[in-house]
């Protein structure tokens, strides 16, 4: 599992900074989340194929996390795309894009879905063979949803020893994967945890947007492997945090403590600090192990 932060700044972009953006590479699968002004420029940036991105998770109708996604649907279109591109935001992310295309006459060579949400419960969104998408819905100034990426189990290892140990033939060998006992020709039930290998587990990753901290999101994000969460403030801007419906570095820390996160990675900082060490030197005090997400970085897990 791959993390790539393309942008991950509060508020309006900077010549040093953009705004949220970041693609989640999993299980084979592209994943653009959030595409603030400027996203199409960082995905070539961070040399990301524009043809491998199929489906764009917009959390929110907020300026610095969508104002990109008219731009990189056209680029799209410029460069001959054929495949299908879905879009899973809040309801009104359709009508706002194809109210741009039309007035511009910009119509895409290629089909777009948009799928609207409107949900305030945790619901799949999408879903295939791989990996399963499901919202977190969290409480901002306007309607907002983060997302959880989920892999499926993968098959179990064939242990080749063993299945030639006990003469079992090759026909039973995606049994075995999918994790099925064999019967032996004299009834001898051969079971499959001596037949195969656990398989690596499966990796999750929690996306929290622009939110003031709430604890409803824990029961969702429950044991992910990696969390990322916005920490617009520190706790000494608390109260504007609060008033803002936004969340401070020690809040991002708490949640990840007491959701059991393996892993936390911060962002959406505002632009009215000097550094963002101090980010994570607050969220240490709470939770150990933090990153700091920045524009251009990247994670591998």
């Amino acid at each position: 599992m791959k993390l790539t932060i393309l942008g991950c700044y509060a508020a309006t972009p900077r010549t040093i900074t953009n705004p949220t953006s970041q693609v989640l590479e999993i299980k084979n699968r592209l994943f653009l989340i959030d595409c603030g002004e400027g996203t199409q420029v960082q995905l070539r940036k961070n040399k990301i194929k524009f043809s491998k991105i199929n489906h764009i998770f917009i959390s929110h109708l907020h300026g610095d996390h969508f104002f990109g996604l008219i731009g990189t649907i056209s680029t799209f279109a410029l460069l001959g795309r054929t495949a299908d591109l879905h879009i899973y935001g809040p309801k009104g992310v359709k009508e706002i894009i194809t109210l741009q295309l039309r007035l511009s006459n910009s119509w895409t060579t290629y089909d777009l879905f948009f799928h609207e949400l409107e949900s305030d419960k945790s619901e799949v969104i999408f879903e295939d063979n791989r990996v399963i998408v499901k919202t977190i819905p969290l409480k901002h100034r306007v309607y907002t949803n983060g997302f959880l990426f989920q892999e499926k189990p993968a098959e179990r290892k064939l242990n080749v020893d063993a299945v030639q140990q006990y003469g079992i033939h090759t026909a039973y060998y995606q049994k075995i994967k999918n994790g099925g006992n064999v019967t032996l020709d004299d009834g001898t039930v051969i079971e499959n945890e001596k037949l195969s290998f656990d398989p690596i587990a499966p990796m999750s990753y929690a996306f929290c947007s622009d939110t003031v901290y709430n604890e409803a999101v824990i029961p969702i994000i429950e044991n992910v492997d990696v969390l990322y969460h916005e920490s617009t403030f520190l706790e000494s801007e608390a109260p504007l945090a609060l008033k803002t419906l936004h969340s401070t570095a020690k809040e991002a820390a708490t949640i990840a403590l007491k959701a059991n996160a393996k892993q936390l990675i911060l962002g959406h900082y505002s632009t009215r600090y000097d550094g963002i060490e101090r980010f994570k030197e607050e969220a240490e005090t709470i939770f150990p192990n933090v990153l700091l997400g920045d524009d251009g970085r990247s994670f591998e897990f």
